[in-house]
């Protein structure tokens, strides 16, 4: 499944927050697969397209990030799966 994520940061968890991307990458574990992911300028939010059948690994992925950002997750499909859905 396709996931849209938005995620934003406060200006106080900004710099560890950067910190912390600049040292990993911020990239998914195993079973999460990002597709893109974009930044606004300010560094304050962003935005992510992740594909996964494995929410275990989808939910650590975000938890470990939790201490700094907040997130907003949304389940989204293609314009094939939406086709097939509304025949």
């Amino acid at each position: 499944m396709l996931f849209h994520i938005t995620y934003k940061l406060t200006s106080d968890k900004r710099d560890n927050a950067q910190g912390r991307f600049k040292k990993t990458g911020g990239l998914p574990p195993e079973g999460v697969t990002m597709k893109s992911r974009w930044h606004s300028v300010d560094g304050n939010r962003g935005f992510i397209i992740a594909e996964t059948s494995n929410i275990d690994a989808f939910g650590k992925w975000i938890q470990d990030w939790s201490d700094y950002l907040t997130f907003e997750t949304t389940p989204i499909l293609t314009d094939e799966q939406v086709a097939k859905l509304i025949g």
